[in-house]
């Protein structure tokens, strides 16, 4: 691993881990543009050598160009000098995330595998429906947090990813949908969710940035109502999310007790889970019309009785929380010790929480024949990931010593 390391700590039973602070620079050494606020693209063409009112006038042209009209090629930028695009390619980037592979799910759901540009893999998902269409976006390549359940959480974190790579990931998707140039309505892409591989708290200046142009009117244009950032937890950044950020908040919650939340969402060792509903009660902006979305695994004969379904209504209704639960059947992948709850149960579970008056929709599994589904996000390309090589030659070390 490079020099340039840093111990990240892991909540949870995990050792830390050297990871990358950040993404090494281009290899051509040129700046790439998307995720730059204008503020920032007019300084790096100062930066470049433009005199300052020419950099103004440029940033805002560039600004329309990447974020309203999806242009990757500085020579189909009808506005700006023919003399002067070569200068702008030497020097800048305009790039989407690489695609290693695209797939289609049977129920018409899409998955993308990437690729940075130092090589790893993370991945995304698109989920049409009758009424939206919802994209998946990762923060993190891998996770940090080892829950139980999630094939994701089963690897190690390789690093952050960065503005770019995040803005990317919903370009990339209007590129695929054809959905340029960006207009509020009538578009497929109506919806995001910060659900994708990682914890976006834990990548928290990145995410902020990156949803900053997603959310601004003249650039990607979606409303901070349309996004929604999901976290297991992290309870010192929720607060700051809420107002940096002030998207809606869906909260990893998966069981009501701290002997089973410990189990299956290590973080909870951390920040338990009065804690966490206090930080809900707290969090700007929470209200009736706005509700914090619960998101709760459905695992057979493990947080999935009559007893737990009636504390999750105590819980909420002591904190008086503007709550909605989603239930979420668990998909299974091999070497996964849990099962999920079977229908009946669930419904039970359901109606529970629905006669007490708090919505409790049972989340329809989507992308499952293409390993989309909640949880299920994890590279086959994984395997061969620095962080796993890392690994390997640290056992081999142990081994021979």
């Amino acid at each position: 691993m490079s020099a340039d390391t840093t111990l990240m700590p892991i909540p949870g039973p995990v050792d830390p881990v050297p990871v990358p602070r950040a993404a090494p620079a281009r290899e051509d050494g040129r700046v790439e543009l998307v995720g730059l606020s204008r503020e920032q693209i007019r300084a790096a063409l100062e930066a470049a050598g433009l005199e300052p009112r020419q950099a103004k006038l440029r940033a805002k042209q560039l600004w329309h160009w990447i974020y309203n009209r999806g242009v990757t090629d500085f020579a189909l930028m009808t506005d700006i000098a023919k003399t002067q695009q070569p200068w702008l390619a030497e020097r800048f980037s305009i790039e989407r995330p690489g695609v290693v592979e695209a797939q289609v799910s049977t129920d018409g759901t899409r998955k993308w595998l990437l690729k940075t540009h130092d090589g790893h893999d993370f991945e995304m998902v698109f989920i049409p429906d009758t009424d939206r269409g919802t994209l998946c976006v990762s923060s993190q390549v891998g996770c940090t947090l080892n829950c139980r359940f999630c094939h994701t959480g089963t690897m190690r974190l390789v690093r952050n990813l960065e503005p770019h790579e995040i803005v990317g990931q919903v370009m990339l998707a209007r590129d695929a949908l054809g959905e340029w140039p960006s207009q509020p309505e009538g578009r497929m892409l109506t919806n995001i969710v910060m659900m994708g591989m990682g914890e976006p708290l834990y990548n928290f200046d990145n995410v902020r940035d990156a949803l900053k142009i997603v959310m601004d009117g003249d650039g990607l244009g979606l409303s901070k109502r349309r996004i929604t950032l999901s976290t297991s937890g992290v309870v010192p950044m929720m607060a700051r999310a809420g107002e940096e950020i002030g998207v809606n908040l869906a909260v990893s919650l998966h069981a009501v007790t701290k002997e089973i939340r410990d189990e299956i969402v290590p973080l909870n060792r951390k920040y338990g889970i009065e804690e966490l509903l206090q930080a809900c009660a707290d969090y700007p902006g929470a209200n009736n019309a706005r509700r914090i979305t619960f998101e709760y695994v459905m695992l057979k004969d493990k947080n999935d009785s009559d007893e737990h379904a009636r504390e999750l209504v105590r819980l909420i209704r002591h904190y008086r929380l503007p709550a909605k639960v989603n239930l979420i059947p668990f998909n299974p992948w091999p070497g996964a010790e849990y099962e999920c709850s079977t229908p009946e149960r669930i419904r039970a579970f359901s109606n529970i929480v629905f006669e007490a008056g708090i919505s409790a929709p049972v989340r329809t599994p989507r992308g499952r024949d293409i390993d989309a589904a909640c949880g299920q996000l994890k590279t086959a390309a994984e395997k061969r990931s620095r962080a796993e090589l890392d690994r390997q030659a640290e056992e081999k070390l142990r081994a021979l010593g």
